[in-house]
């Protein structure tokens, strides 16, 4: 079994920061995609970022440009450092990570969740 563990949540002022880590821990062969996803109050739950386990990288539009994602593939560890945040970017965030459990087999696994409030 594998777990997802984030941190780094918390409440910041509009144009402020924080960074997000989450690291992965259990039996797996080797992680693959990492995600952040992230869901606010009374919607769903939207990917923010992606990167592969060679380093290539996606963002939703309205992240790109602030937000940045990277990995460390020796601690199985993805952060994601946001800047210039904004209240609309007040959500749960979530990591997600395709995960290969066997050569041949690849599960999804999410972590628990951690709040971030930007307040205005």
């Amino acid at each position: 079994q594998v777990q997802l563990v984030e941190s780094g949540g918390g409440l910041v002022q509009a144009g402020g920061s924080l960074r997000l880590s989450c690291a992965a821990s259990g039996s797996a062969f080797s992680i693959d995609a990492m995600n952040w996803f992230r869901q606010a109050p009374g919607k769903q739950r939207d990917l923010v970022a992606r990167i592969t386990s060679g380093g290539n990288t996606n963002y939703r539009d309205s992240v790109k440009g602030r937000f940045t994602i990277s990995r460390d593939n020796a601690k199985n560890t993805v952060y994601l450092q946001m800047n210039s945040l904004r209240p609309e970017d007040t959500a749960v965030y979530y990591c997600n990570a395709d995960v290969r459990i066997k050569p041949t087999v690849v599960s999804n696994f999410w972590g628990q969740g951690t709040q971030v409030t930007v307040s205005s």
